[in-house]
């Protein structure tokens, strides 16, 4: 279920610490001076898939190690977009100062410390660590700087912030498949190392095949041989590409057809067509194997994804 907060501020560094480690995951919070005033504000939003979160508040070291990670694995990744102030983050044997025009990528579920300075205003996108393992293996290895000022980095920080802007107005389908779209991105450009064109023909490849797929996506004979010869390419490369990404051209097809049919699902122009419809519309040849995938790919059935009951086409 999607849910939102209004802006949320702490008085104290104890209630501060409850509410963050609630939303990031166990961990160890130093202060300065834990009686001594804090001022802390919280913003978020929710559903089953996706987290979105505003944090600001006074000087602090977050630490978070093998023994808060048995106690409490997320099994997530998070993007850390900071909006004001500077930062540092260590995972591993990777270290990095953060300031705004700069983001990162980081495992939740490996030991890591996040310190920051009083003024420090910051939007994390929580995702699942196998939604990320699935798109890029690059993306998944560890901590990823990515470069927000131009190319798709800037797209990822401009969508980040104006997601967490919106979200009084989002449903949990919109909300999704927005952050759908952010995670492919955070990919690509964890891929392309932030550049403006994505470095490497494998990752060049890989954002050819997936905007095709994208378009295509309810083609009736939508394969891997049609997609490698739309391209140009052969049906081995393809296969190999998406292969080091981590997933398989049935599997891209399958999720681009569930989420262009969780889009119809939700759109008022699809209320009159029923969920079987929409289902053949959009290349799955069974209401039973769609329901089934739906229901796997986005832990709710298609008619919870519907904002209304639906109703049978006149």
């Amino acid at each position: 279920m999607y849910s939102w907060s209004q802006s949320l501020t702490f008085s104290s560094a104890g209630a501060w610490d409850e509410a963050f480690t609630g939303l990031h995951g166990a961990g160890r919070i130093s202060v300065p001076d834990r009686d001594a005033p804090w001022t802390g504000r919280l913003e978020w939003q929710r559903s089953h898939a996706y987290g979105l979160a505003l944090c600001s508040g006074g000087r602090e070291v977050v630490e978070r190690d093998a023994r808060h990670i048995r106690s409490d694995p997320r099994g997530a990744y998070e993007l850390l977009v900071p909006l004001a102030g500077t930062a540092r983050v260590e995972q591993g044997p990777s270290a990095t100062g953060i300031r705004p025009g700069q983001m990162v990528l980081c495992d939740v579920d490996r030991p890591m410390t996040f310190a920051h300075d009083a003024g420090f205003l910051s939007v994390a996108f929580m995702m699942s660590g196998e939604d990320v393992a699935v798109r890029s293996r690059v993306a998944a290895a560890g901590p990823q700087l990515l470069d927000g000022t131009r190319g798709l980095g800037r797209v990822v920080r401009q969508l980040t912030a104006t997601l967490h802007e919106e979200r009084e107005q989002l449903t949990e389908p919109a909300f999704d498949i927005a952050c759908d779209r952010l995670l492919d991105l955070v990919c690509l450009a964890a891929e392309g190392g932030g550049d403006t064109v994505p470095s490497g023909q494998r990752a060049t490849v890989e954002a050819a095949v997936r905007r095709h797929v994208r378009r295509h996506a309810c083609d009736a004979d939508l394969d891997v041989a049609s997609v490698a010869r739309a391209l140009g390419w052969s049906v081995r490369h393809v296969q190999q590409v998406l292969q080091a990404a981590g997933t398989t051209a049935r599997d891209l097809i399958r999720r681009e057809r569930l989420n262009v049919a969780r889009a119809r699902l939700a759109g008022a122009g699809w209320a009159a067509y029923s969920i079987a419809e929409i289902a053949h519309s959009c290349g799955f040849g069974s209401h039973a194997s769609f329901a089934t995938a739906f229901r796997a790919e986005f832990g709710m059935t298609p008619r919870e994804a519907r904002p209304h009951a639906s109703r049978r086409r006149a």
